[in-house]
């Protein structure tokens, strides 16, 4: 999924308003945004992290600073690690090595659904949708039944108001 495809997704997800103006610089299609009110931003989880801030759910960049600095640490291995490998092995060692890292944790930082979690959910998808395509008995099948991000992010607001599972207030 191109970088602009993945951040009208995220703008969505994160309830904002479309109406970003997006293209891509280099041989590497980085992404940019053209702001109304300031230079342009340049690189996916830069924007990803202004789109954020702008939709007031900080939350997802992490509420502690150990978790602040494990939101960027997964942010920098999307960028590295994730986008560019398109070898089947290169991708099917990256997956064992995530599955292995996610055995005691609900999400990349621990307990708390974050940005991380939301890019590379997106780098990652191009994968699956691939290895389905290719072998559809395989793996990528019990990937299908994932959350998606906007019910994810809708959860989280709703427990930071306090209203636990979507209950409403008195």
């Amino acid at each position: 999924m191109a970088a602009a495809a993945e951040l009208a997704l995220l703008e969505k997800s994160l309830g904002l308003s479309k109406g970003n103006k997006y293209s891509a610089q280099g041989e590497r299609q980085v992404p940019v945004l053209q702001t109304n009110h300031g230079p342009s931003l340049t690189g996916l989880t830069t924007i990803a992290a202004h789109l954020v801030k702008q939709a007031n759910k900080e939350y997802l960049l992490g509420s502690t600073a150990e978790e602040k600095a494990l939101v960027q640490q997964w942010l920098e291995y999307r960028v590295t690690q994730v986008d560019g490998h398109s070898s089947k092995d290169d991708i099917g060692t990256l997956l064992k090595d995530l599955n292995s890292y996610l055995e005691d944790k609900v999400y990349l930082t621990g307990y708390n659904f974050t940005l991380a979690d939301i890019l590379l959910y997106y780098g990652l998808h191009r994968f699956v949708v691939a290895q389905l395509v290719l072998e559809p008995n395989s793996w990528a099948k019990t990937a299908i039944g994932a959350p998606d991000t906007k019910s994810m992010i809708k959860t989280r607001s709703r427990r930071k108001r306090g209203r636990p599972n979507g209950s409403s207030p008195n």
